[in-house]
C-alpha cells in the first residue's frame, strides 16, 4: 500500500490565504476549503456514512459538489456521481446497480433524491441534504468530529463514474487516488505548472474531465474558477476577468467562444484551452490558430481518468489535429486484430498504466472484456505517425462499412463543419442494400443560413471521396450531446420521422 499525506490538507497548511475556489462571488481559499470539508465530514459520519461505502452525489457544479468530494475523502468514502441531467428511472437503475448505501443531495434536488432514492418497497437509500454557507458554517445536518484518514492510499478507490454512455448501458468505472495522482502529475509534466495558474471548471463535476480538476487544484496548490454551466459569454468574461490561465473544454465549446468573442482577443495570461471530447475539425483548429488562440487536443475517456494523450503545447501548431503524446504515466499502443500497427495503420487504440481504471463495479465481464493481454482497449481507432503522434479517428463501434471500405463519421462531420453555414454536423450508418451500408448526415445549421441539402451535397463532393458521401443529409435543430459535449450518434435517428433505414 502506498500512501501520500492528504492533498487538501497539505494545500491548505502550505497556501492558507490563497483561492481554492471560485463560484460566482464566493470566493474560498485552501484553509476555508479544508475547513468546509472537515465539517461536512463530520456530519456526514454522523448520519451513518462509513470508510468504504459507496455514496451517491445529486449536484450541480457548485461549492457543496467540492466540499463533498472532499469530505468523503477525508471518510474513505466512495463518491458516486450522479449525472443531473438524467431521468430519474436511469439514476435510480444507476443507485442499484452501484449498490449505493447513502444518497447526499443539495437542497433544491430534494424531490428528485426522494424519488430514486426508494430503489424498490424493501430498499430505500439514507438521504443527506448538503447545503453549505459562503461564510464558513457548518452544514446544515451537523454533527460531532469525524475520524479522519490523514493518509491517502493511493491503491483506494476515490470515485465511481459511469460512462457516458454514448453507446450501450452505462458502465461504473473505478477511479483510485492512485489515477488522479498519476493523472495530475502526467498533465503538469506536459503542460507545464505555474503557481499562478488558475483552471477554469465549465465541464460537469459528475464526469471525470470535471471531477479531474478538482483534484489538479489541491495537488498543484491553484485555484479553480468553477462555473456551474456552459454559457459562452460567461466563460469568455471569466476569461478575461478571474485570471483564468486554462480551461477544459469540448469542440462545440469552443465554436460558441470564438462566436461570442466576435473580434475580441484573449488575454496573454490564457495559456491554455484544453480540448478533449473527441476528435475536433480541423477548421476549428485553424480558426483558433490563425487568431493566436492557444488550443491543445487532448484524448481520454473516464476509464484513463481523463487525459491519457496530451498535445504539448510546444508542438500546437506543426501537429494540428493530432491528440499528441502519451502522458508520462502512459504507454500507448495502436493494435491492429493480431499486431502492432504501423505508423499511419488504423487500428484501436490501447493503453496501459497507473492511470487507467483496474475495472468497472460489480462487472466483472465488462472488465474482461476491456483488458485485453494487459492492454486497456479503448474501442477508439487511430493511428500512429512516424514520431509517435496519436490521430484519433472515431469510435469503433461508429465505423461505417461501405462496399468494403471504412467509413468514419468524423472525417464527413468534419468536412460539413467546414461549411460556414453549419453551426453542428452529425454522421451515422443505415443498412444500404448495394453496399452493406451508407453514412447519413444530419446538420443544425447557423441562424440566417441559406444552405440547403443540395448546397452541402455539392460542397462535399471535392472533400471527399465517392463512397464517403453521405446518402441523404437532413436539415435539423440541435443535435443530441450528453452532458460532457460528446455527440449521441445513435440518438441522431430520432430527429427525424420516420426514422431513417
Amino acid at each position: 500500500m502506498t500512501t501520500l499525506p492528504n492533498w487538501l490538507h497539505r494545500a491548505a497548511a502550505n497556501f492558507p490565504d490563497k483561492l481554492a475556489v471560485r463560484c460566482g462571488t464566493t470566493d474560498w481559499t485552501f484553509a476555508e476549503l479544508d475547513q468546509q470539508a472537515t465539517a461536512l465530514a463530520a456530519s456526514l459520519a454522523a448520519r451513518g456514512i462509513r470508510a468504504g461505502e459507496r455514496v451517491a452525489l445529486l449536484a450541480s457544479n457548485g461549492l457543496p459538489f467540492v466540499a463533498s468530494v472532499h469530505a468523503l475523502t477525508r471518510l474513505g468514502g466512495v463518491l458516486v456521481p450522479l449525472n443531473i441531467r438524467l431521468t430519474d428511472d436511469d439514476l435510480r437503475w444507476q443507485l442499484a446497480d452501484v449498490k449505493a448505501a447513502h444518497l447526499l443531495h443539495e437542497a433544491h434536488f430534494a424531490d428528485r433524491a426522494a424519488n430514486i432514492a426508494h430503489l424498490s418497497e424493501e430498499n430505500t437509500l439514507p438521504m443527506h441534504p448538503v447545503i453549505l454557507a459562503a461564510d464558513i458554517q457548518t452544514p446544515s445536518i451537523g454533527g460531532k468530529k469525524a475520524a479522519s484518514w490523514d493518509d491517502i492510499d493511493l491503491d483506494a478507490p476515490q470515485a465511481i463514474i459511469y460512462t457516458s454512455g454514448t453507446t450501450g448501458q452505462p458502465k461504473g468505472a473505478i477511479i483510485t487516488y492512485g489515477m488522479q495522482w498519476w493523472n495530475a502529475v502526467g498533465s503538469a509534466l506536459n503542460l507545464g505548472h505555474d503557481p499562478a495558474d488558475r483552471w477554469l471548471a465549465v465541464l460537469p463535476f459528475f464526469h471525470i474531465g470535471g471531477l479531474s480538476i478538482l483534484w489538479r487544484s489541491v495537488i498543484y496548490g491553484i485555484g479553480v474558477v468553477v462555473h456551474q454551466r456552459f454559457d459562452a459569454a460567461s466563460v469568455n468574461q471569466s476569461i478575461q476577468e478571474d485570471s483564468v490561465t486554462i480551461a477544459s473544454v469540448v469542440s462545440v465549446m469552443v465554436q460558441r467562444m470564438l462566436d461570442d468573442l466576435g473580434e475580441s482577443v484573449y488575454p496573454q495570461s490564457l495559456r491554455c484551452l484544453l480540448l478533449g471530447g473527441g476528435p475536433a475539425p480541423e477548421t476549428l483548429l485553424r480558426a483558433c490558430a490563425a487568431r493566436g488562440i492557444p488550443v491543445v487536443q487532448t484524448y481520454g475517456m473516464t476509464e484513463t481518468c481523463s487525459q491519457a494523450v496530451t498535445l504539448a503545447p510546444v508542438d500546437a501548431l506543426r501537429k494540428l489535429g493530432s491528440a499528441g503524446r502519451p502522458l508520462a504515466s502512459v504507454e500507448l499502443r495502436v493494435w491492429n486484430d493480431d499486431h502492432e500497427a504501423d505508423p499511419d495503420e488504423a487500428g484501436e487504440i490501447q493503453l496501459r498504466g497507473p492511470t487507467i481504471t483496474p475495472g468497472y463495479a460489480e462487472r466483472p465481464d465488462a472488465t474482461a472484456r476491456a483488458w485485453q493481454a494487459g492492454w486497456f482497449a479503448t474501442g477508439d481507432i487511430g493511428t500512429l505517425d512516424p514520431e509517435g503522434f496519436l490521430y484519433v479517428l472515431d469510435r469503433r463501434s461508429d465505423l461505417i462499412i461501405s462496399g468494403g471500405e471504412n467509413v468514419y463519421p468524423a472525417e464527413i462531420e468534419a468536412a460539413l463543419l467546414a461549411h460556414p453555414d453549419v453551426l453542428e454536423a452529425g454522421v451515422t450508418g443505415v443498412a444500404d442494400a448495394q453496399w452493406g451500408q451508407a453514412p447519413i448526415a444530419f446538420v443544425h445549421l447557423r441562424e440566417g443560413a441559406t444552405a440547403d441539402a443540395d448546397t452541402l451535397h455539392t460542397f462535399l463532393a471535392t472533400r471527399l471521396a465517392h463512397y464517403k458521401q453521405p446518402r441523404t443529409i437532413y436539415l435539423t435543430g440541435p443535435l443530441p450531446r450528453n452532458a460532457a459535449g460528446k455527440l449521441l450518434r445513435r440518438e441522431l435517428g430520432k430527429l427525424v420521422e420516420p426514422p431513417p433505414a
